[in-house]
């Protein structure tokens, strides 16, 4: 027969916090996020936790490095009103959000595989074609139809080049942008890192080593981070499922 975690030993909140290299603050914030069941009270109106909050702490704990702070804590919040469905389904996106990253990394190394260097586009390259004009001849494009093929806005484009992250040429004749094949595989790059997490001063240096190596190997050892922080969020996803398993035992939720 189980224990009733509930009814048994009665804990202090330094217990509690001590218990997990906690402060007693943040064990009175847990519970007023709704992290942990509520707790009971002494007749002198001092909190007291059972084992079954620690329990509910030691979930929540190893809930976050899968899930992050917030999804983890509105999942024990969920759990503990009773609504173990939506908490399901915030574990459910979690999941879709890490295969949705390990796709975006798959389609990053392609695009590494496919892409080849490519040569400077000489001096009035393009020029003369209409804005949003492609010309397929000299392999350069403008901002509207890059935009379009990464599934951006143009402004992302320019917030990217103000970042040191592209450097388009303008044509001499209508000043308008105009990105070589160079400028659209740097773009495809930061586009995929970005994606994947990356922040735009992150980019700078690796599209800066791929520019002077003349192609992506230096992306390399990137991509082999990158790939180990997504097994390692697979991983921890799985201790919290665990533990949040026990939990939900432990409240009798079978």
């Amino acid at each position: 027969m189980r224990q009733n975690l509930q009814s048994s030993e009665r804990l202090r909140p330094v217990d509690l916090a001590r218990g997990h290299g906690l402060s007693t603050q943040a064990v009175r914030n847990y519970e007023e996020a709704g992290i942990l069941p509520a707790a009971g009270r002494t007749p002198n109106g001092y909190r007291t936790y059972t084992p079954l909050h620690a329990v509910a702490l030691r979930a929540f704990l190893a809930l976050v490095p899968g899930h992050g702070h917030r999804t983890a804590t509105l999942i024990m919040r969920a759990v503990n009103e009773g609504a173990a469905d939506q908490a399901f389904h915030l574990i459910d996106e979690s999941h879709a959000l890490l295969l949705d990253d390990r796709r975006t990394l798959q389609a990053v190394e392609s695009a590494l595989r496919d892409l080849e260097p490519a040569p400077a586009s000489e001096p009035g390259a393009g020029s003369g074609g209409p804005p949003g004009s492609v010309t397929g001849a000299t392999g350069v494009t403008f901002i509207g139809p890059l935009a379009g093929r990464l599934g951006i806005r143009p402004a992302t484009l320019r917030k990217w080049e103000g970042a040191g992250l592209l450097s388009p040429d303008r044509d001499p004749l209508t000043g308008y942008r105009v990105y070589d094949e160079a400028d659209v595989r740097d773009a495809r790059l930061t586009h995929q890192l970005r994606r994947g997490g990356y922040l735009l001063e992150q980019i700078a240096p690796l599209i800066a080593q791929v520019r002077a190596a003349g192609g992506p190997e230096p992306l390399e050892a990137a991509l082999g981070d990158w790939r180990a922080r997504l097994s390692a969020r697979g991983r921890a996803m799985l201790t919290g499922a665990a533990e949040l398993d026990g939990y939900l035992r432990e409240r009798g939720e079978t």
